[in-house]
């Protein structure tokens, strides 16, 4: 492993990657002067899959595995990583990743959707795995610990973002299935000693043969883990009855999930909602379809490209058929309106924990074909979550619009470390191959859970471990004791894996000092409902959650709140001793992108990372008594201050100041505020002609920054961009350039 720089920043993907070419010289100027080493590790799609598959490249093409080098970093006690948000690629986004790069030089080999040898099905596991959520279960070695920093938070409170008005009229709700689904068949047991070891997950089917579907699973004595399915069946009635409720009540029909994360759980039970939703032409052009090789996993989008291939006159039928089809159903919940990119077109366009809070701060209002607003129907198939976001809708339409100006916050404590809960679940996730049932059988060969299946079901299982159990019940009543808020672990005792999770907490919490803290256990329904109606009050509520529910969360509360979740702070105490510093959500982000090569104008807002960068120092100046990264980081809080209370983040269109220009009003006010501070000398003197420099030249700067707005920027690649072309187009200052190298 290469040697650990003091502060390691990630590589990733799309606009926050842009964004760091104009960062990260600033964050290299700054921390220099404080004798700080930066060092960086590339951990976006492409580099990925570069790291995977070295006998394919040149040696100058091949690349380090710095995902594993991360993995090994973060547990170490001096780790000090800033993590940007990366891709969690769906299938369209692998193959588009695959493709650049293969017209790019790099001879990748296709991925094999239909493996027909031992090379092809390696390919295609190695593939499989950079997929979904392949990142974070690999740095994650601590709990998260996220929520608005002060300044963002006062910020929003005196300059209000837009809320659209809630009417009691509105028709916009939650359908979900209740019954057949992940959360009603859900099974859980904590290992006992007896069963630690290597367990097996198997299939057997009817006729008693047996099938291994994952080996060599290691259980430890302690661990939770859960066993359920999905009946294809029932997901299949739901979702055409929905369908048609949708039509006959004249809403929007809008389903959502994370097909990005849950990567094979999701992506099929979107594949089952194109069916459902394209029925009449999927059962008329069914043997076509087969020729094709047509895949409903990978959307509409897909469908439409394979049709393009064959004979006019046949895709012409068969695009008619798509588009009556569309036309006679309901309207559906639009990704670009004006592009006709529908909700169904491709399975990471629509995110839950994006689309959600987006569509309940619009006022319950969806963007429909005709380019307009309406009241939508959100179809969230499994119910383990889905009455979260159905308590804050009928919160809102019975008492209006939440008022930003007035709100109080919910910061969360999550349970991530280690692979923790669903979001581990992928390698043991399957689509039943026949009737049977599927078990998992412990070392000993005893079955721990079982469910009978049938064909197409969807099966998964997830493990979490006692240790990041017993850390993130201490890291909730650490912050409840901080904040002085109180807080509420969001468990269901109805649920089975909820269920061992209380009994877990209620043996960890005796091991603190709970004196004087109001600490609940409710299920996240009535804990939704609580909590909002406390914020709509000005009260504040740490939602101390799971896995998938602290995804969900940091982006619900945070963009009714402040208006975005990328203006988080979030921090993971690493259980080894280090820090790993999140920088907010990267849902946005395509579109930013796209925004950037049309007009030359980017829009992200690296206020995440100004956070993260400032939490990063303190720890440092903590963990090594480097009193110089203290007073950067104490000059870093007050240029944030600066930055939000001059308004000199990006705003939305061309003309005005982009992500560039806010990188330099973070370098102006953070060298002004190590200029006046009178901590450090040294910094002081260094930092005074570089303050003034920037100051002088503050009006050649922006001119120099916003004078490239307009007319489109060529990075030279989407996934993997020159980083030359890069720097040309987010560097376009030379003033700035030549003040901070």
């Amino acid at each position: 492993m290469r040697e650990m720089a003091d502060i390691i920043y990630t590589k990733v993907d799309e606009a926050p990657e842009l964004a760091s070419a104009s960062f990260l010289p600033i964050i290299r100027a700054f921390t220099k002067a404080a004798g700080l080493t930066i060092g960086t590790r590339d951990i976006s799609l492409a580099g990925r899959i570069l790291a995977n598959f070295p006998e394919y490249l040149t040696d100058e093409q091949k690349q380090s595995d710095a995902l594993a080098e991360l993995g090994e970093m973060v547990k170490q006690p001096d780790a000090n990583v800033i993590k940007l948000p990366n891709i969690s690629a769906s299938q369209p986004q692998l193959n588009a990743a695959v493709k650049e790069l293969q017209d790019q030089g790099y001879k990748l080999p296709d991925y094999p959707a239909d493996p027909q040898n031992d090379e092809e099905k390696s390919v295609k596991a190695r593939y499989d795995a950079i997929k979904g959520s392949a990142v974070n279960p690999v740095l994650r070695e601590g709990n998260s610990d996220r929520r608005a920093p002060k300044a963002v938070k006062e910020y929003a409170k005196k300059n209000p973002h837009r809320m659209g008005e809630w009417l009691p009229s509105s028709k916009t709700h939650v359908a979900t299935m209740g019954q057949d689904d992940f959360r009603s068949n859900e099974k859980s047991v904590t290992i006992a000693a007896a069963s630690a070891g290597t367990a097996k997950i198997e299939f057997v089917g009817k006729d008693g043969a047996t099938t291994t579907l994952k080996g060599d699973w290691p259980l430890e004595e302690g661990d939770v883990i859960d066993a359920t399915y999905m009946s294809a069946k029932a997901l299949s009635a739901f979702l055409e009855k929905e369908i048609q409720d949708s039509k006959d009540q004249g809403v929007l029909f809008s389903l959502h999930m994370k097909a990005t994360m849950m990567k094979v759980s999701d992506p099929i039970i979107f594949g089952h909602c194109v069916k459902a939703f394209l029925k009449d032409v999927f059962d008329k052009h069914a043997a076509t379809f087969a020729d094709l090789s047509v895949n409903p996993d990978l959307g509409i989008g897909d469908l439409e490209a394979k049709v393009a291939t064959l004979p006019a006159d046949k895709a012409a039928e068969i695009q008619a058929d798509i588009k009556s089809a569309l036309s006679n159903g309901p309207d559906m919940y639009m990704v670009n309106s004006d592009k006709g990119i529908t909700n169904l077109h491709v399975s990471s366009d629509v995110i839950i924990d994006a689309s959600m809070p987006a569509l309940i701060r619009a006022g319950g209002k969806g963007w429909g074909p005709d380019g307009n607003e309406h009241d939508a129907k959100c179809v969230i198939p499994d119910s383990s979550y889905a009455g979260v976001y159905s308590a804050v809708i009928d919160f809102c339409r019975e008492n209006g619009a939440l008022d930003p100006a007035k709100m109080g916050t919910v910061p969360n404590v999550g349970l991530m470390a280690q692979k923790a809960e669903e979001y581990g679940s992928h390698p043991q996730t399957f689509k039943a191959p026949a009737d049977g049932t599927i078990r998992v059988v412990d070392a000993a060969g005893t079955p721990l859970i079982e469910h009978g299946v049938e064909e197409g079901d969807i099966w998964r299982a997830c493990r979490t471990k006692d240790a990041p159990i017993r850390d993130w019940v201490k890291l909730g009543v650490t912050r409840s004791r901080l904040s002085g808020m109180p807080g509420v672990f969001w468990l269901d005792k109805s649920r089975a894996h909820d269920a061992e999770l209380i009994k877990k907490v209620e043996a960890y919490l005796p091991d603190h000092d709970t004196s004087g803290l109001d600490l609940k256990v409710m299920a996240p329904t009535e804990a939704a409902k609580y909590s909002t109606e406390r914020i709509a009050r000005g009260e504040d509520t740490i939602a101390i959650t799971g896995n998938v529910l602290r995804d969900y969360l940091t982006d619900l509360y945070p963009i009714l709140e402040v208006g975005t979740s990328a203006k988080m702070l979030s921090i993971v105490p690493l259980m080894n001793g280090g820090g790993l510093f999140e920088t907010g959500a990267g849902g946005s982000a395509p579109k930013h992108v796209q925004q950037l090569q049309e007009e030359n104008y980017l829009r992200w807002d690296s206020l995440g990372e100004f956070c993260a960068l400032g939490a990063s120092l303190e720890h440092l100046a903590n963990a090594k008594g480097n009193d110089k990264a203290q007073v950067l980081a104490d000059a870093l809080d007050k240029a944030i201050e600066g930055l939000l209370d001059n308004d000199k983040s990006p705003a939305r269109r061309v003309g005005g100041l982009d992500n560039r220009g806010s990188h330099f009003y973070i370098a102006l006010y953070w060298a002004k505020a190590l200029s006046d501070q009178d901590q450090d000398a040294d910094l002081k003197s260094h930092f005074a002609p570089i303050a003034a420099a920037l100051s002088d030249g503050e009006a050649t700067i922006v001119s120099e920054l916003n004078g490239v707005q307009g007319s489109p920027a060529d990075t030279g690649g989407y996934y993997h961009a020159p980083q030359a072309k890069v720097d040309a187009v987010m560097r376009p200052s030379a003033t700035l350039n030549g003040i901070i190298g």
